[in-house]
């Protein structure tokens, strides 16, 4: 059984990677944005409670999102492990977490922090653009179309930028992150569960290497 936490800015990867260890480990990822839904539209008791912070203009409380993911970790499929993508998002929410995780006799395992520059960051993201058509991503800075505006997949020429793919977009998403995410580091080296990834190598480098981790933690706990 292994719990995860994946932190890292916005167009690191990290979703990707979730994904695709998830599948290998057979566990479930935990999306807070899609179970915070899930809450709400079920109408649950904590989904009512969130919704009327949501509904008037409030921030969701720490206290609450991490009662909506507990009960998203209680469920059967996590009985093996979980990752959780981007949460916490701050020192707060993790002492929080912490202490939930401590009352169902559960621990956090591994802390993947996904390192990238922010400069590469910003041409990763703002680059980004897709074919109308057929949906294939390419980006202006380092995967353009072999044939200048015709789609390698479907020769379509028309493209879109999603609406907040701009540099002072991104520079903006960056900064609130880099705002929180020097505690949480802090805090989760600490506990001597931190493992930086350099997010710039390939996605099958990088799989690689948290699979490498994942089963050297497991080897040591055995």
């Amino acid at each position: 059984m292994v719990n995860i936490i994946f932190m890292g800015p916005p167009g690191s990867g990290k979703g990707t990677q979730s994904v695709m260890l998830a599948s290998e480990l057979a566990i479930p990822t935990i999306s807070t944005g899609e179970v915070l839904r899930k809450e709400v539209e079920m109408k649950s008791e904590i989904g009512i409670r969130a919704k009327d912070f949501m509904n008037s203009g409030q921030l969701v409380p720490d206290e609450v999102v991490v009662d909506i993911i507990k009960n998203r970790i209680i469920e059967k499929d996590c009985d093996n492990g979980f990752i959780v993508d981007g949460f916490p998002r701050n020192i707060s929410q993790a002492i929080v977490f912490d202490q939930m995780m401590e009352s169902l006799n559960k621990t956090v395992d591994i802390v993947f922090d996904f390192a990238i520059d922010d400069e590469i960051l910003v041409k990763r993201i703002s680059g980004r653009f897709s074919c109308l058509k057929c949906g294939a991503i390419y980006n202006s800075h380092f995967k353009k179309t072999d044939k200048e505006g015709v789609c390698d997949t479907c020769e379509s020429t028309e493209f879109v930028n999603r609406p907040d793919d701009n540099k002072d977009s991104v520079t903006k998403r960056l900064q609130v992150y880099h705002a929180t995410a020097d505690d949480l580091m802090e805090h989760y080296e600490k506990k001597n569960l931190l493992y930086s990834i350099d997010a710039l190598k390939s996605v099958s480098s990088i799989f690689g290497r948290l699979i490498e981790i994942v089963q050297g933690l497991s080897k040591n706990n055995n």
